[in-house]
């Protein structure tokens, strides 16, 4: 146990003082900070250049009822419109850049109206959105005016309907508003993110330690002290502690940008709210998300890891690692697009059906859980599978390491395990 311990901590202390390690996670953190601030950072950049300006001007040529009711649709749309009587005119202030495009209103013969829109540049989605809404708004209120509707109806239709979801199921998910679920697929999105590339990253390094030290020969030595069971599983360990250090630095960065966000729209609203209240307090479901990513970021660390380690045995090159494992990593990569799929569609046959298989477990699973009502045998049955997975893994990775770590010569994946698997009979 001693020895167990002592390489656990070697590697967890060297691993964590590494260069690889501190670039790794100062650029996860500056990514999910930017992530979760990108409104201001794109605002820094609208507001230095004022050519981004949000706001667009539009001239609009119409006739006087048609203009009103334009204008009137443009106060909740970014856009400032001024009357023009002429066309060419119209054209002549886009053209020397006072306006941003302009539109022409016509009635059409059956009472309709047709639009038509003109600018220096073809109009980016977002604008080309704004307007489409703008005009479809102004013929709707058009109209409605000549059928004779009056106001107070016109406000009644276009405010439209809100649809509230609920389950009959007592134990369902909470999150059932529009707001609740979007929230929650937020999570999980940067949830199944800090998982997959955490177990790429600490699986790739579980081999590549074993790789280095078994090609400078330190292996020959090493286990002359500490069996290579003890070594495989301490250094696995001590990947894990590193994983969980990292994951807690996510988490309390991530945690507490959220909260301040949290903070200063309950400043803006007038609203009594605390940014944790907020984070945490919403039917918990935060926290016991957080909680399924922390359980099956281990699980599929152990998985991965353990079969890392059984790779990196039978290298004798460090240029072999990637070739090693580069189809473990490309089952990573399959979780990974299956669980984005996934996000869509989270009660789909085929989610559903690899939520089970050990590969895709900690992704796929996972994900279910934040977006659907998953029964509690289906959530048992599949951490079952995953940790007898593991344990399998792990006994026959410990049969091939203890020799593959005395094996040298040319990389040959398959040959390499059934050579290492029968010298240890």
């Amino acid at each position: 146990m001693r020895n167990f311990l002592v390489v656990m901590g070697h590697t967890y202390l060297m691993k964590v003082k590494s260069k690889a390690f501190i670039t790794t996670t100062l650029i996860t953190i500056l990514f999910l900070f930017l992530f979760l601030n990108i409104d201001r950072v794109f605002g820094v950049f609208d507001a230095s250049d004022p050519a981004n300006s949000t706001e667009q001007h539009v001239v609009v040529q119409a006739n006087e009822a048609h203009y009103a009711i334009a204008e009137e649709q443009a106060e909740e749309k970014l856009l400032m419109v001024v009357p023009t009587g002429d066309a060419e005119k119209g054209e002549q202030q886009v053209l020397d850049g006072e306006a941003d495009g302009l539109l022409i209103l016509t009635e059409a013969s059956d009472g309709s109206l047709e639009a038509e829109y003109k600018a220096t540049s073809t109009p980016d989605n977002h604008e080309r959105m704004e307007l489409t809404t703008w005009v479809d708004q102004i013929h709707s209120k058009h109209m409605l005016e000549e059928a004779g509707v009056g106001e107070d109806f016109q406000q009644l239709i276009s405010a439209g309907i809100e649809l509230d979801f609920s389950s009959l199921q007592q134990d369902a998910a909470e999150h059932s508003t529009a707001e609740e679920r979007s929230q929650t697929t937020f999570l999980v999105y940067i949830l199944l993110f800090v998982i997959y590339f955490s177990v790429i990253f600490l699986g790739n390094m579980v081999s590549m330690e074993v790789a280095t030290e078994k090609s400078s020969r330190v292996m020959e030595i090493l286990i002359s002290s500490v069996s290579p069971e003890k070594q495989m599983f301490g250094k696995i360990a001590g990947i894990a502690l590193l994983g969980l250090t990292q994951f807690a630095l996510i988490f309390l960065i991530g945690a507490s940008s959220m909260a301040g966000r949290f903070q200063e729209i309950s400043t803006m609203t007038g609203t009594e709210m605390d940014g944790g209240e907020e984070l945490f307090g919403a039917g918990t479901v935060s926290l016991s998300l957080i909680g399924y990513a922390f359980l099956f970021f281990v699980l599929g660390f152990l998985l991965y890891a353990t079969l890392s380690a059984m790779l990196g045995s039978i290298i004798s090159r460090i240029e072999d690692v990637g070739q090693a494992t580069g189809p473990l990593n490309m089952v990573v990569i399959a979780g990974f697009v299956l669980a984005v799929f996934g996000l869509n569609a989270p009660n789909s046959l085929i989610v559903t059906i690899a939520s089970f298989v050990p590969f895709f477990a900690p992704m796929l699973m996972f994900l279910r859980i934040g977006m659907t009502n998953v029964p509690f045998w289906e959530l048992a049955l599949s951490i079952g599978i995953l940790i007898g997975t593991i344990a399998l893994f792990a006994w026959i990775g410990a049969r091939v390491y203890r020799n593959g770590v005395l094996m040298y010569g040319k990389f040959r994946l398959l040959q390499d395990i059934k050579r290492a698997l029968n010298m240890y009979k």
